[in-house]
C-alpha cells in the first residue's frame, strides 16, 4: 500500500513514465499494478516460455533423460461420452492444448482486422508485406540447402517460415526502451499476419486421411458457433462446449486442431454482451492470455525442446535440415523482410513507421528470425516422425537460428536506441 508522502511516480508502469497522481482509494490497487503488469507483459511470457525449454533441454541431457521422455510420452486416454482418444502427453499439448494458443492468435487476428492496425490499408500494407517477404525468401534458403536428391529434406521447408509473437516481442521489450511505439505495433502486425499465414500452410500441407463424418460434425458444429455469436449474451458455458466439441471432431477428422482454434476465435462477438459491458472478445483475450503465456506455450516448450545430444557432433549441425532451418530463420528471415520493406517504401506502397530509423528497422527484421513455438510445431508436423533424426536435428536447427536472430536483434536495437539517447543528450 502506497503510504501517504509516498510519491505515486515510484508506481509509475515502466522506465521513464510517470503515472498519474493516484486517489487514496485507487493506491492499493496501483501499488499492486507494476507487478501484475510485468506478469501480462510479453517479457514475463517470453521468459517463461524459454526457461521451459532450458529446463527440457537439460533433462534430456541429464541422469534424468530417461524419466523425462516417459514423462512426456506417458499414453493419456481422454473419454467424454463416445469420444475416446488415446495420446501422449506431448501429443496431447500439440494437438489438445496448442489449439487453445491459435485460438488467441484467431481472436487477436479478428480483433486487429476489425478494429486495429489491420483495419487501415494504409498501416496494413507494410507489415502484410514484409511478412510476405519473411515467408518467402526463409523457405527459398532453405529448399537452396535441402535440394530434392542431395540428401536433404526439402519437405521441412515450411519451418523456417514462422515467427514466434511471444519470443520476439519479449527481446523487443528488453531493449526497446525509448524506441519509437510503431516499431512495437509493426512487430506485432507482422507477427499477426505471419501467423495467419502459418495456419494457412498447416491447412495446406499438414492435413491428411480425412474422416468425413467428423469431419462433417465439425461443419455443423461450426455453423453452430456461427449462429451462437449473433446472441451476444450467450452463456460461456454453452460457447466453451461449443469449442470443445469442434476441437474433438476437428482432431478425430484428420485436420490440424490450430485451423478450429482459429475457427472458432472468429466466431466470438467482438461487441459486449450487454451496453456498458467490456468486448466478449476483448474479455476472451484478456482471461486466456495468461493461461496461454503461462502455461500452454511454457507446456509446449517443455515437451518440444528436449532433444537428446547423445551421438551428436557439432559437425551434424551443418547436415542440411538443420543448417537450411537455421539459415533460413537467420539469413532468410531478416533478408526478406528487409527486402520487402525497402521495396515498399521506396515505391510508394506504404510508409515507414512514425519516427522508426533504418536500423530500427533491420533490428526488428532480425527479431522475426525468432521462430520458437511456431517454428516447433511445424518441425513436428512437416518430420513425423520418421526417421527421428530429423526430428532432433529440426529442433537443434530452430534453436540455432531462433537463438542467433535475437541475440543479433537485440544488440542491433540495443545500439539503436543508445543513439536515441545520445541524441537527446540522455547520455553524455
Amino acid at each position: 500500500m502506497v503510504r501517504p508522502g509516498f510519491s505515486s511516480k515510484h508506481l509509475s508502469r515502466g522506465p521513464g513514465m510517470l503515472a498519474q497522481e493516484a486517489p487514496p482509494a485507487l493506491e492499493y490497487g496501483l501499488a499492486l499494478r507494476p507487478t501484475l503488469d510485468f506478469l501480462k507483459t510479453e517479457t514475463a511470457g517470453g521468459a517463461a516460455l524459454a526457461g521451459a525449454a532450458l529446463v527440457a533441454l537439460i533433462l534430456a541431457n541429464s541422469p534424468w533423460a530417461h524419466d523425462y521422455f516417459d514423462l512426456i510420452g506417458t499414453p493419456l486416454t481422454i473419454q467424454i461420452g463416445g469420444f475416446v482418444e488415446t495420446l501422449s502427453v506431448q501429443d496431447w499439448t500439440k494437438n489438445g492444448l496448442m489449439a487453445l494458443f491459435f485460438f488467441v492468435v484467431g481472436l487477436e487476428i479478428k480483433q486487429e482486422v476489425l478494429k486495429g492496425e489491420l483495419s487501415s490499408p494504409r498501416k496494413l500494407a507494410l507489415p502484410v508485406v514484409a511478412a510476405l517477404g519473411g515467408m518467402i525468401v526463409p523457405a527459398l534458403v532453405y529448399l537452396a540447402i535441402n535440394r530434392s536428391g542431395m540428401g536433404g529434406a526439402p519437405e521441412g521447408w515450411p519451418v523456417s517460415t514462422a515467427t514466434d509473437v511471444a519470443f520476439a516481442l519479449a527481446a523487443l521489450a528488453l531493449v526497446g526502451r525509448g524506441l519509437p511505439e510503431s516499431l512495437r505495433l509493426f512487430l506485432l502486425t507482422l507477427a499477426i499476419a505471419d501467423d495467419l499465414g502459418a495456419v494457412g500452410l498447416i491447412a495446406a500441407l499438414f492435413t491428411s486421411h480425412i474422416h468425413l463424418a467428423s469431419l462433417l460434425g465439425a461443419g455443423l458444429t461450426l455453423a453452430g458457433l456461427i449462429l451462437l455469436s449473433e446472441w451476444k449474451d450467450a452463456p460461456l458455458l454453452l460457447r466453451a462446449i461449443g469449442f470443445l466439441m469442434l476441437g474433438g471432431f476437428t482432431l478425430k477428422s484428420g485436420i490440424n486442431t490450430s485451423l478450429a482454434g482459429v475457427a472458432a476465435a472468429l466466431t466470438v462477438p467482438i461487441g459486449p454482451r450487454r451496453p456498458g459491458q467490456e468486448p466478449v472478445l476483448r474479455n476472451f483475450m484478456q482471461s486466456l492470455h495468461p493461461y496461454v503465456a503461462f502455461g500452454v506455450l511454457p507446456l509446449f516448450a517443455f515437451t518440444s525442446a528436449g532433444v537428446s545430444l547423445a551421438g551428436f557432433s557439432p559437425g551434424q549441425v551443418l547436415d542440411p535440415a538443420p543448417l537450411g532451418i537455421a539459415a533460413g530463420l537467420f539469413i532468410g528471415k531478416q533478408a526478406g523482410v528487409m527486402a520487402a520493406v525497402w521495396i515498399a517504401i521506396r515505391s510508394g506502397l506504404a510508409r515507414r513507421p512514425t519516427g522508426a530509423t533504418w536500423l530500427e528497422l533491420y533490428g526488428v527484421a532480425l527479431l522475426c528470425g525468432v521462430g520458437f513455438t511456431m517454428s516447433l510445431f511445424m518441425g513436428a508436423l512437416a518430420f513425423i516422425p520418421d526417421p527421428p533424426l530429423l526430428q532432433r536435428q529440426a529442433v537443434l536447427g530452430v534453436i540455432a537460428g531462433s537463438l542467433a536472430s535475437m541475440l543479433a536483434g537485440v544488440v542491433v536495437l540495443s545500439v539503436a536506441a543508445r543513439r536515441r539517447r545520445l541524441t537527446r543528450g540522455d547520455e553524455g
